[in-house]
């Protein structure tokens, strides 16, 4: 047997009747896309660990699980006791399963199809809370589309007893990480809907709606693509906004997420270097990590404050007829379902179709260009009667001189170019140690506050040293906080749009 690239390898089979593969595979990360196990369960995502060849890809698949026999199996394939069923490796890889003793289930049904809610780990779901409210924006979204792509969903959620938030998609499933357990269902239960209804989303949008670089799949190679302003931008737009459309938020709790959405994109120097499409390609090259400071953007935050502006313009264009969700059902029926993958240039067109306008200007200048979008969004804002404001940061530290940091150990995370952070020489991931003498308890912003009117002598851990720097004096504010409202006064046709886009 010889090894040809990273994850593939060739085998000398003249005269085998049979050849069989043993191997192990370190199981040691627990969040939605990894593997894991421990004495209290097995977690597997099959495309980490399962391998195939080329020439049984499509055969029909069985899984047999070794575990105790008081153990539950939650997963979306076919299961015959320990024994897991796929039609196809594609099926396999695409079907994460957890068994443990301790998993908590119960489901709830929309229409024909029935959902499952599968909770591992330490938590105390509430289960007529929980029923309640995804009921709601399920059915929301089938609504909108019409159909729900298949037959039966499993919402598989880990919980765990330390802070996370991880979602990833399946065609037929989820897997959630979610914690600290205690906070599940008290203040991080919006955390939960919001992750929830964002990938039931992705059942049509990514897993049938597909970009057509990865229509279909190649387990092979990397399978890069331009469009995670749609795959993930327009998922995470739509995914808040159903949880409004169906009741299960307040408008307040909405505009709680599209604030953070704001602020995010104007805390993030990249949109000035760097295209939402450009960045696109590279999170397939790097993951989500920010890599160099002021590189590029979020998939996530660009993509979401887009459709929300395509939304809108859609609105406009339709005399409030249509919006973004038209878009995606007419991609659905006639893409998703007709068998072919969704391009750039399709996606425009069906646009353009629906609106009867030209959208050359947002695909040049903010999906491909880097233009600023304070125009697009006021616009959009102003349509719905709706207004963002921007105040100085709460933070001192923020607003006035252009650094923000982890309030625990006063971590630098974040320069605002050229404020007096930039100009003094802080530089990220410095720990800021001391403020004029004094050593820091959590307090950084007060004792920064506190000398407000003084020259600032700040001592910061870098690298194994003590570094001491100045910061300069520069009278302006840096860092803002954006807020979305509506407006005191809307009009009439404003209360008109406003009714139309929530609906």
């Amino acid at each position: 047997m010889n090894k040809l690239t990273k994850d593939c390898w060739s085998v000398f089979t003249e005269g085998c009747k049979e050849i069989r593969v043993d191997y192990r595979y370190y199981a040691a990360e627990l969040n939605a896309g990894s593997s894991f196990l421990s004495e209290e369960q097995l977690y597997v995502n099959p495309v980490n660990c399962f391998i195939f060849s080329k020439e049984q890809f499509s055969e029909s698949i069985e899984l047999e699980l070794n575990i105790p026999p008081f153990w539950q199996v939650a997963t979306s394939l076919r299961a015959n006791d320990t024994t897991l069923m796929a039609d196809n490796f594609d099926e396999l890889a695409d079907s994460p399963f957890i068994c443990s003793a301790h998993l908590q289930h119960d489901e709830y049904k929309v229409n024909e199809t029935l959902f499952h809610l599968w909770f591992n780990g330490e938590s105390k779901p509430d289960w007529d809370r929980l029923k309640t409210d995804f009921s709601a924006f399920t059915k929301a979204q089938i609504e909108k589309f019409g159909e729900f792509p298949v037959s039966e969903y499993h919402f598989l959620f880990q919980i765990l007893p330390y802070k996370a938030y991880h979602g990833v998609e399946h065609c037929k499933s989820t897997v959630i990480a979610l914690g600290p357990s205690y906070d599940v269902f008290g203040d991080e239960y919006k955390e939960l809907l919001g992750v929830s209804s964002h990938e039931l989303y992705h059942t049509w949008n990514v897993k049938a709606i597909r970009p057509i670089e990865m229509h279909p799949y190649d387990f092979t190679k990397e399978n890069y693509s331009q469009l995670g302003f749609i795959c993930e931008g327009v998922t995470t737009y739509m995914g808040d906004l159903f949880l409004l459309k169906s009741g299960v938020f307040t408008l307040e709790q909405y505009f709680n997420e599209l604030n953070g959405q704001l602020q995010k994109h104007f805390d993030n120097f990249g949109r000035f270097n760097y295209s939402v499409a450009e960045s696109s390609f590279d999170t397939w090259l790097d993951g989500y990590v920010p890599g160099a400071p002021g590189r590029k953007v979020s998939i996530y935050t660009e993509g979401c404050l887009l459709a929300f502006v395509t939304d809108v313009r859609i609105l406009r264009a339709t005399n409030n007829h249509y919006g973004l969700d038209e878009v995606m059902k007419r991609l659905y029926y006639d893409f998703a379902l007709a068998g072919k993958g969704v391009s750039e240039s399709d996606y425009k067109e069906v646009l353009e179709n629906i609106s009867g306008t030209s959208f050359d200007d947002l695909f040049n200048d903010y999906i491909h260009g880097t233009r600023p979008y304070e125009s697009i969004l006021l616009e959009s804002f102003e349509y719905l009667g709706l207004e963002m404001e921007h105040v100085p940061a709460k933070s001192y530290a923020a607003g006035k001189l252009g650094f923000k940091s982890i309030k625990s150990n006063a971590r630098v995370t974040a320069i605002y170019p050229g404020s007096p952070a930039f100009l003094g020489g802080l530089m990220l991931d410095d720990e800021v140690i001391s403020v004029n003498g004094y050593k820091l308890n959590a307090d950084l912003d007060k004792w920064l506050s506190y000398f407000a009117d003084t020259e600032k002598n700040l001592v910061v851990q870098r690298a194994g040293r003590h570094i001491a720097l100045r910061l300069p004096e520069v009278q302006r504010y840096f860092y803002s906080d954006y807020t979305v409202k509506v407006q005191d006064k809307p009009i009439g046709s404003q209360k008109k749009a406003f009714e139309a886009w929530k609906k």
